[in-house]
């Protein structure tokens, strides 16, 4: 493959470009943007070299020039979906959860908006520009919580973690009531007919008395918000 280096190599670390000739036709920005339109039309599955080569207009073996792997590729994407978390220009506030709440919201609405991003995402260091920002941002908003910066490393990683499986979680539920020949509410309602007569007999103490306890779980953005407060609460 034209343009696959022989040892390992970071794309943020070559030059975007040379020193001499003339100045390329296209900028990683350009590719990035091209690659995120295709994969957010049609899914990441649709993406390939050949496809953003001509959504540029360019020929497949020029854009190796510029991206020598599909795996730099999957970074320019990332990097360029990261710039759309909206930080603060100035010093973070005092209240070191009420950030990470803020900055897991703006994750999960991220990843709404480019359903792909959770698929190639755990794939990739994270280090790029944007990645950067993000982290020295975050580390800022933790200078509150009185722990080494490993446990806040480790928390910022469960934040996006958790942040993630629970978006594939909506996107898999929304995909399954797509594909339902019934609505949703009429399936729910079946499934909880016949756990009601499981749990009627006795058989199952336990699991009637969480049945009967209390008020229903809320909302997805009140699960969310749920969620994130107690794992927050781990590290408070």
């Amino acid at each position: 493959m034209a343009g696959r280096a022989a040892e390992p190599e970071v794309i943020w670390a070559r030059p975007e470009r040379a020193g001499r000739g003339p100045k390329p036709a296209y900028s990683r920005a350009d590719i990035a943007a091209a690659a995120v339109r295709i994969a957010d039309a049609d899914g990441i599955d649709a993406l390939s070299m050949r496809r953003v080569a001509a959504e540029l207009g360019c020929g497949t073996m020029s854009l190796y020039n510029y991206v020598p792997r599909k795996e730099d590729l999957n970074e320019l994407m990332v990097d360029a979906v990261s710039g759309e978390y909206v930080l603060p220009a100035g010093p973070p506030g005092s209240d070191w959860r009420a950030e990470m709440l803020a900055l897991g919201r703006q994750t999960r609405e991220i990843m709404r908006r480019h359903p792909w991003l959770p698929r190639i995402m755990s794939t990739l260091y994270g280090f790029s520009p944007n990645a950067l920002r993000y982290l020295e941002h975050c580390l800022g908003a933790l200078e509150g919580l009185d722990a080494p910066y490993g446990t806040k490393m480790e928390l910022i990683g469960m934040v996006n973690g958790s942040v993630m499986t629970y978006v594939v979680n909506e996107f898999a539920m929304a995909e399954r009531a797509r594909a339902l020949p019934w609505t949703e509410e009429q399936e729910q309602q079946v499934r909880f007919a016949y756990l009601a007569g499981q749990v009627a007999d006795g058989a199952y103490p336990q699991l009637a008395a969480a049945l009967t306890e209390g008020p229903s779980p809320g909302d997805a953005d009140e699960l969310f918000d749920r969620m994130l407060n107690r794992l927050l609460d781990s590290f408070a």
